[in-house]
């Protein structure tokens, strides 16, 4: 599987917010992280790459099935780190000192602590990839996972991006808590 067809999985019908803008602000993101090495760089833009190759909001293994699917076609040395990376982004929970993998979460969480405009476009987004669920059950579930990440005493597991992002990721997810409940 080459970057074309990557390219092609991330610009398939139905991704609304997991597709190929979301890995190019991942990208972007890990370009602004200072003192990795070369090696790191490359684990972390292949972990990017496919951490959402496969996604189908129907399913819970997609990033089972993403890691999957990286360790039969990324570069052999790499396999092993870019599946263990893939892999914390069911959860988003990182062990203490796992550096590379506080970095990938912080990226791929970045988007709770982006400007308001910019969080309600992803969050209508994620409610498109959702369109499946009813409004009920969809602001049930919505308001159990945001409540969560709401409720860490870390969203980002990097300090950097914990430093930049927290205070507006936990005033994105209020808003949007707030806006989940009927009234």
């Amino acid at each position: 599987m080459n970057r074309d067809a990557l390219i092609a999985a991330y610009t398939a019908p139905g991704r609304h917010y997991h597709d190929l803008t979301h890995i190019e602000d991942c990208l972007a993101a890990l370009a602004a992280v200072d003192n990795l090495s070369a090696s790191e760089r490359d684990i972390l833009t292949e972990a990017i790459w496919w951490h959402d190759v496969v996604y189908d909001a129907t399913r819970s293994d997609n990033e089972e099935l993403s890691a999957q699917l990286a360790e039969r076609h990324v570069r052999p040395d790499l396999r092993p780190e870019v599946a263990r990376l893939i892999r914390l982004t069911e959860s988003h929970q990182v062990e203490p000192g796992d550096r590379l993998g506080a970095i990938l979460i912080s990226i791929d969480l970045s988007i709770l602590g982006a400007e308001p405009a910019r969080y309600d476009a992803y969050a209508a987004a994620i409610r498109r990839e959702f369109a499946h669920v009813p409004d009920r059950e969809y602001r049930a579930g919505r308001c159990r996972v945001l409540s969560q990440f709401a409720a860490r005493a870390v969203i980002y597991p990097d300090a950097g991006f914990a430093a930049i992002y927290d205070r507006r990721a936990r005033e994105n997810l209020a808003r949007e808590l707030a806006s989940l409940i009927p009234r």
